[in-house]
């Protein structure tokens, strides 16, 4: 059986709680969810040279990335230091590239809110853009 939303998301907020963030303190964990069901974690990890810091959310799609996956359908996040966080630009990006169908976030009034990636990304630049299938 395929985990709700409310546990994936809870799933990244124990993620986050291994986040590298000494600078910020803003722990932020996710999980995607493969299209074959498989799952992998990320933190956001912290540099001194702030350019170089790593979000969570990439460092998971990094994670699936490394172990072949080439479609994931559901990227959950979780924070454990403001009540809500959403991906930033750059990862909404990075989530069109691998065709991410739904992104779950943490919402401390409701539990979960749920979205399409095109709410979060609408008229996105993607694969097709360059003529190509990616």
């Amino acid at each position: 059986m395929a985990d709700s939303p409310r546990d994936l998301v809870a799933k990244a907020r124990r993620a986050a709680e291994s986040a590298y963030a000494p600078y910020s303190r803003f722990r932020v964990g996710a999980v995607v969810v493969a299209d074959d069901g498989s799952w992998f974690q990320g933190v956001n990890v912290e540099n001194a040279a702030y350019g170089s810091t790593v979000c969570a959310e990439a460092s998971a799609i990094a994670a699936a990335a490394t172990a072949g996956v080439r479609k994931i359908d559901t990227v959950a996040v979780g924070c454990l230091d403001v009540a809500e966080c959403y991906p930033c630009g750059n990862c909404r990006q990075l989530m069109r590239e691998f065709g991410v169908e739904r992104v779950l976030v943490q919402d401390e009034v409701n539990g979960v809110r749920e979205h399409t990636l095109a709410e979060l990304l609408p008229h996105s630049f993607g694969p097709e853009s360059l003529g190509s299938s990616g």
